[in-house]
């Protein structure tokens, strides 16, 4: 656990706020609610992403319609990597926007 929990904070800040632009300049119909540290992502059709940090572990977890997943930090590659499948954020967020809202959206850089 190399990440201070001051930077794992501004880490997960980050990440949020980048996914929440994403959402907000795309075309789809979405809710979004960041509250507590927790940011959930509603879809027309009801389904929801839900990002929460979990400091004991230094993680960023996602749960979606497909499952949960569990984030670490790379500084190497300064991303977020699955720690069961090494998918990045970025991949994830593609795939299951899709899934669950039917539109591909662009989190390449995440």
């Amino acid at each position: 656990m190399s990440l201070s929990e001051a930077r794992f904070h501004d880490l997960v800040d980050a990440v949020q706020e980048e996914i929440e632009d994403v959402f907000d300049h795309s075309g789809l119909d979405v809710d979004l609610d960041n509250s507590g540290g927790v940011l959930t992502v509603r879809f027309e059709n009801g389904t929801q992403l839900i990002f929460s940090r979990q400091p004991p572990l230094r993680q960023l977890w996602v749960a979606a319609r497909s499952g949960g997943f569990h984030f670490d930090y790379d500084e190497a590659s300064s991303l977020w990597i699955c720690d069961a499948n090494d998918e990045r954020l970025g991949e994830l967020l593609a795939r299951v926007t899709e899934e669950q809202g039917g539109e591909a959206l662009d989190f390449e850089d995440l």
